[in-house]
C-alpha cells in the first residue's frame, strides 16, 4: 500500500534482477512516461573517457528527442559535432530514440557523469555556451576554496599548523577522475588541506606539468601515464608524477605524504623508577644519590623526573650513571646505583626518580 515499491537484489547472484525489471516496467507504465521522437534529442551523459585511437568518447541516454549524427552537442562544458554514434553492441549506428544508450564520438573534451546534454542549432552557440559554463565554475570553484579566511591562513601558518597539498589529477574515465577527486578532497583535516586544482580525462600533458610546477602542485594519474615531452619536462622542473591502477594505493599515498607534511612530535617512554637512599655531596661533582632500581631500567641517557610526596619537583637529564665507581649505561630493577642529574643538587633520601626517554613520533592526521 506504500508509494515506492521494494525489491531485494544480488546482482552476483541473479537474486530478483527479473522481479527488479518487471517493477521498472510495471513503474514506467504508472507514470505514464512519454517522449516526443521528432524534436532535438536531450539526455543525460552516463560516462567519459579518452580513447587513444578515437579520442574523447561519451555513453548517453537519450530522454527525449532523435540523437542523430552530425548534431551540434553541448554537454556541461564539453562541444562538438557528432562524428559516429555506436549501441551496445558497438555497432555503427545514425540515430538513437528516447530510452536508447549510445557511444557518441566528437565531443572536445570529457562531461561528468550526470550532466544533460543538449541540442544546438549551430557549432558557434554550443562552444560560446560552453565557454560560459566553463568560466562559470571557474568562478565557482573560486569562492568555495577561499572560504578560510587569510586572517584564519595567518594565524595558523604562525603556529605551524597549517599545511596545504595541491593535486592535478588526470585519469582514462571521468568516473574514476571523480571518485579518486572526492577521495582526496575528504581527506582534508585542520591540519592538512587538499586542494584538487585540476582535474581532466587524458594522458599527463607538458600543461599539467607546467601547472604543477606554478603551483607546487603533484600530479596522479590513474590508468594514464605521461607523455614523453612531459616527462622530460617533469624531471627538468622537479615535477613529481605518481601513477596508479588501484585508486586505494593512491589515496594511502596521499594520506601518508599528509602525515610526512606535519612535524614529529616528542613522545615520553617510561624506562624505570628509582628510590634515593641516600644523599652524597662531592666536590666539583654535585649531588650524588645513592638508589635503588625499583622498576624497569634506569639508561644513562634517559631524563629524571625527581618525585617527592607525589609531587613532580624537578626535571632534568641525567648527567652520571654509576655502579660503585663506574660509569655504566644501564641499570635493571632491584640493583642500587649513583645517579646525578644535571644542574640539579637538592634530592632528598625519599625521593623517586622516574627516568624516561624522548622519541619522535610522526602526527596524526
Amino acid at each position: 500500500g506504500g508509494k515506492y515499491q521494494c525489491q531485494e537484489i544480488s546482482a552476483k547472484k541473479g537474486l530478483g534482477v527479473a522481479d527488479l525489471l518487471d517493477k521498472v516496467l510495471l513503474e514506467a507504465d504508472m507514470l505514464d512516461l512519454k517522449a516526443n521522437p521528432n524534436r532535438n534529442a536531450t539526455g543525460t551523459v552516463i560516462e567519459s573517457s579518452l580513447d587513444k585511437g578515437r579520442g574523447y568518447v561519451s555513453t548517453v541516454l537519450v530522454s527525449n528527442g532523435t540523437l542523430k549524427i552530425g548534431d551540434n552537442i553541448i554537454a556541461g562544458t564539453s562541444w562538438g559535432r557528432i562524428k559516429a554514434m555506436f549501441n551496445e553492441r558497438n555497432q555503427r549506428v545514425e540515430k538513437a530514440g528516447p530510452a536508447e544508450p549510445v557511444i557518441i564520438l566528437g565531443l572536445n573534451g570529457a562531461p561528468t557523469a550526470g550532466d544533460t546534454f543538449h541540442i544546438m542549432e549551430t557549432e558557434q552557440e554550443a562552444r560560446d555556451i560552453a565557454n560560459k559554463r566553463e568560466q562559470l565554475q571557474r568562478e565557482q570553484g573560486l569562492r568555495t576554496q577561499t572560504r578560510l579566511t587569510l586572517s584564519d591562513i595567518s594565524h595558523r601558518i604562525a603556529r605551524g599548523e597549517f599545511h596545504e597539498m595541491n593535486i592535478i589529477v588526470k585519469g582514462d574515465t571521468d568516473g574514476s577522475i571523480e571518485a579518486l577527486s572526492d577521495s582526496f578532497i575528504k581527506l582534508s583535516t585542520e591540519k592538512v588541506k587538499v586542494n584538487v586544482i585540476s582535474k581532466a580525462v587524458g594522458q599527463i600533458s607538458e600543461n599539467d606539468v607546467m601547472l604543477a610546477a606554478a603551483s607546487d602542485a603533484v600530479i596522479v594519474g590513474f590508468q594514464v601515464r605521461p607523455s614523453a615531452d612531459a616527462r622530460k619536462l617533469a624531471e627538468r622542473d622537479g615535477v613529481e608524477i605518481n601513477t596508479y591502477s588501484v585508486i586505494y594505493d593512491a589515496i594511502d599515498d596521499v594520506t601518508s605524504a599528509m602525515v610526512g607534511m606535519l612535524d614529529k612530535v616528542k613522545k615520553e617512554i617510561v624506562t624505570g623508577q628509582v628510590e634515593v637512599q641516600q644523599v652524597f655531596k662531592i666536590s666539583k661533582v654535585g649531588t650524588v644519590a645513592g638508589c635503588v632500581v625499583t622498576e624497569g631500567k634506569v639508561h644513562s641517557k634517559d631524563k629524571g623526573r625527581v618525585i617527592r610526596d607525589g609531587i613532580v619537583v624537578h626535571t632534568a637529564a641525567i648527567s652520571a650513571l654509576k655502579r660503585y665507581k663506574d660509569d655504566v649505561k644501564e641499570v635493571v630493577t632491584g640493583l642500587e646505583c649513583g645517579i646525578s642529574l644535571v644542574n640539579y643538587n637538592d634530592l632528598q633520601a625519599g625521593d623517586m626518580i622516574e627516568t624516561f626517554t624522548e622519541i619522535e613520533v610522526e602526527q596524526k592526521l
